[in-house]
C-alpha cells in the first residue's frame, strides 16, 4: 500500500550556480521516501539541506528534477486539488474577510455556489473560528491567520496537507497550542501530513516519522520511526530520549584535543 501512494523516488535536483554562471548546484541528492495514507510525517534539516524545495516539488510546483514522484502510480506533474499547502507566512488577502480567504480555496472546485458556502462554514468550525466569518486579516492573531490558512488549503479535502513551517513565525505558546490543532485536524480529517520544521521536538510531538536530512547536497540521512503513543508527555523520558538522539545528528563533535 505505501508504494502506491506517495512515492518519492531517487529524486536529484539542481539549480543554476549564480557564482559560476554556465554551472550547477546539486541541491538534492537520491531522495527516495515512500508515504502511506494517513501518515504524519515531519522533514528536520539545516537551513540549505532542500526541505522547501522537495515540497514544492511534491506539490507539483517544480517539475525540473529527475527521478519520480508519483500519487497512487502516477506521476505529479502540477498542482492538483488532491494537495493543499501552507507556509511560513498565512498569505491571506487582506481586502477580503476571513470566509472569503478560506473561499479561496474553492475557486477551482467543481460545486455550486452553496455547495462552496457549506464548506467554508464547516471548516471554519473545524479551526474554531465560527465567530470570525466576516472579520478582516488585521482584526485577528496571528495564530487565527495560520488556522485561516490551515482551513483554506483543507477546504478543498485535499489527500495530502504540505506544512513549510506553519508556525515558525508565532510565539512558544500559541505554537504549542496550534500544534495540538494541528494533530487534532489531522486525526480528524484522516489525512495524510507532511510537515518541513526546524523544531525537532515539534517534529516528535507530532510525528510517526521523523525524516531527518543532511546538506550539500540535500539527502536523507535517516528516518526515525517514532513508535511513542499519543497524547505524547513532552517530558517523558522517552520523548526526551528520541528528541536528544535526532538533536545529536546536528550537533558537531568537538574535535579531539592533541598535545
Amino acid at each position: 500500500m505505501t508504494s502506491k501512494f506517495l512515492k518519492i523516488n531517487h529524486v536529484q535536483k539542481y539549480f543554476a550556480d549564480p557564482r559560476q554562471p554556465g554551472t550547477r548546484r546539486q541541491v538534492l541528492s537520491d531522495i527516495s521516501l515512500n508515504i502511506a495514507p494517513g501518515e504524519f510525517i515531519s522533514i528536520v534539516g539545516s537551513s540549505g539541506c532542500g526541505k522547501s524545495t522537495l515540497l514544492r516539488m511534491v506539490l507539483g510546483l517544480d517539475t525540473d528534477y529527475q527521478g519520480s514522484i508519483t500519487l497512487d502510480g502516477n506521476a505529479i506533474s502540477g498542482p492538483g486539488l488532491d494537495r493543499g499547502i501552507v507556509f511560513q507566512d498565512h498569505r491571506l488577502f487582506p481586502w477580503l474577510t476571513v470566509a472569503q480567504n478560506i473561499a479561496l480555496g474553492l475557486k477551482n472546485a467543481p460545486l455550486t455556489t452553496a455547495e462552496k458556502n457549506r464548506r467554508v462554514e464547516a471548516h471554519l468550525e473545524l479551526v474554531n473560528l465560527q465567530g470570525f466569518a466576516g472579520a478582516w486579516p488585521h482584526e485577528i492573531s496571528g495564530g487565527m491567520a495560520q488556522r485561516v490558512a490551515i482551513a483554506r488549503a483543507l477546504v478543498n479535502r485535499p489527500r495530502i496537507l504540505l506544512l513549510d513551517e506553519p508556525l515558525g513565525a508565532l510565539d512558544a505558546f500559541t505554537r504549542q497550542r496550534l500544534q495540538g490543532e494541528l494533530q487534532n485536524l489531522w486525526q480528524q480529517e484522516n489525512i495524510t501530513m507532511i510537515l518541513v520544521t526546524h523544531d525537532v521536538d515539534e517534529a516528535v510531538w507530532l510525528s510517526d516519522k521523523v525524516v531527518v536530512m543532511e546538506a550539500n547536497p540535500g539527502r536523507i540521512k535517516r528516518v526515525v520511526d517514532v513508535g511513542l503513543p499519543r497524547p505524547r508527555n513532552r517530558s517523558h523520558q522517552d520523548f526526551l530520549a528520541l528528541r536528544d538522539d535526532i538533536l545529536g545528528d546536528f550537533i558537531r563533535q568537538p574535535e579531539t584535543l592533541t598535545a
